[in-house]
């Protein structure tokens, strides 16, 4: 590891000759993390917080309406709400409230930080950053004019952490993709029996570690009637039907360490550039479309049938983002989000031998 305390200063320069830009290109742009852009303002805009999550959530609740922001490289997905029904766990934690509903786990959740950006009408920018021990953002917390300022002043000075010095102290590590083993099609008969078989979509996980497959070779090697490709523009196409069939979703996006989704219907879906957004009062979305290299439709089974879902994949082959049809626990799953699936533009694949 590097000591990057002699960044300090350079950092600094250029936040305050760039402050249009915002920190995520900024950071990219330096060649640094966005932990590191942000940690060097620490004893100024920035104070250090530590992540405990059975004290940090349950205060968060007395905070009132904030904005709730979680991204990947392809997407991002901003909800407005309140943080309640918080259900901790070591391993993963939950946010379960009608608006801000997550999944988190714990151990990505790093370096924590309190940021005041001063605006030009002298307004203050409050949020609650985290980032993994990659420098990489795992979730935001920002105010908002509804949030009770003197119950997130109070959060923040209850996690103070001692140590309030500039940087992060040593360089982080750049996250390093999985090696995707080569696709072994003998486990195809063993797969597709298994699949069959499942009785919960959670049951999914436990597949690909038994197969040891990487998740799109499992999808191909499944198959119909479990998975097929569509056109990489079949997800733009799910959420312009969706708005205006009136259709509720649920919409799932993660960063590594949360998973933030929206449950509910879209109706404002604009294309600007490579963006697909969705802005809708409490929840605003916004999807790479240039960055969509696989699209599937895939069906689960459930104790009460299966449920279907369309999920989008970059180059790398990492998730980006997956929609479902809004339904109730232990529900059929809705007849016109399967026939909206179904009547979406399939890719033509050659099955893997």
């Amino acid at each position: 590891m590097t000591d990057t305390s002699f960044d300090i200063d350079q950092i600094r320069r250029m936040r305050d000759g760039n402050p249009k830009m915002r920190e995520r290109d900024l950071a990219k742009m330096m060649g640094i993390s966005e932990a590191e852009l942000v940690a060097a303002f620490c004893g100024e805009t920035v104070r250090r917080i530590d992540v405990r999550f059975d004290t940090l959530f349950p205060a968060l609740e007395a905070v009132g309406e904030v904005l709730a922001l979680t991204r990947n490289e392809s997407a991002v997905h901003e909800k407005v709400g309140v943080y309640d029904r918080f259900i901790d766990g070591k391993m993963a934690a939950m946010m379960l409230g009608a608006d801000i509903d997550m999944r988190m786990f714990p151990s990505h959740w790093v370096h924590g930080f309190a940021v005041e950006r001063p605006q030009q009408d002298g307004s203050v920018r409050r949020s609650l950053q985290v980032f993994d021990r990659h420098g990489d953002a795992v979730h935001k917390i920002h105010a908002r004019e509804a949030t009770d300022i003197a119950a997130w002043d109070a959060l923040v000075t209850s996690h103070l952490a001692e140590d309030q010095t500039p940087g992060l102290g040593v360089r982080p590590e750049p996250a390093v993709l999985p090696v995707r083993p080569p696709l072994d099609t003998s486990v195809r008969t063993s797969l597709r029996a298994s699949w069959a078989a499942m009785t919960d979509p959670h049951q999914f996980h436990g597949l690909l570690r038994k197969f040891k497959l990487h998740r799109l070779d499992a999808l191909e090697l499944a198959g119909e009637p479990h998975a097929w490709q569509l056109q990489p523009d079949a997800v733009s196409a799910t959420l312009r039907l969706a708005a205006n069939e009136k259709l509720p979703i649920m919409c799932f996006v993660g960063s590594r360490g949360c998973i933030q989704i929206h449950s509910g219907p879209v109706e404002t879906v604009a294309l600007r550039g490579p963006w697909i957004n969705v802005m809708d009062p409490g929840f605003h979305l916004h999807l790479r479309t240039d960055q969509i290299h696989e699209a599937w439709a895939v069906r689960k089974p459930t104790a009460e049938g299966h449920v279907t879902s369309i999920e989008a994949y970059d180059a790398d082959g990492t998730l980006v983002i997956q929609f479902f049809g809004l339904r109730k626990e232990g529900a059929d799953e809705r007849g016109d989000w399967r026939a909206l699936v179904e009547n979406l533009p399939r890719l033509s694949l050659v099955p893997a031998q």
